[in-house]
């Protein structure tokens, strides 16, 4: 499947593993938090990178003691109004996971620009849309709502921009 990460397609050298079944004794794998969770001594020595497919019904903070180790956690979309894995990426990022969050599953254009204001940098696309409606939709909005975890180009908080010349009146404790 293409995936997508700073506005191309790169390869994925990343190994799938199964719940179950050997290893590969070298490389960059992936592995669902179960198998982390039953196998950490071994898979925490493992040359290569690890990474994990977390599931949208656990708790981040699940994963607080991996984090350290993990280069990659995959969230999945299983359903366009499903949106867990909103919540579980930027609760990661505000755990301090500075690794690629992935994007799996159901993953839509025009959700590409929440999903990276939330902390997803890495996308399983499909076959579905072109890479250029990908690309135009990484530019449709320079703006956010919500104050960010990262500052991506020159995208800034609406309430920053529209307040950039006026001084915040002192009175009132939402404004300033």
């Amino acid at each position: 499947m293409p995936l997508l990460k700073n506005n191309a397609i790169v390869s994925d050298t990343w190994l799938h593993a199964e719940a179950e079944g050997d290893l590969p004794n070298a490389g960059d794998v992936i592995v669902p938090f179960a198998r982390l969770l039953k196998e950490w001594g071994a898979l925490s020595e493992r040359s290569g990178a690890l990474g994990v497919r977390f599931g949208n019904t656990d708790r981040p903070e699940a994963l607080a003691t991996f984090l350290h180790r993990l280069s990659v956690i995959v969230l999945p979309f299983p359903a366009f109004g499903d949106g867990r894995a909103y919540s579980i990426a930027r609760k990661l990022r505000e755990m301090g996971y500075r690794g690629e969050i992935r994007a799996v599953g159901n993953v839509l254009p025009d959700q590409l620009q929440f999903m990276l204001q939330v902390g997803f940098d890495a996308f399983e696309i499909g076959e579905r849309f072109p890479l250029e409606t990908w690309q135009k939709a990484s530019r449709q909005m320079s703006l956010a709502y919500q104050r960010g975890l990262f500052r991506r180009g020159s995208e800034a908080e609406i309430w920053t921009e529209r307040h950039t010349d006026a001084e915040p009146w002192l009175e009132q404790p939402h404004a300033g």
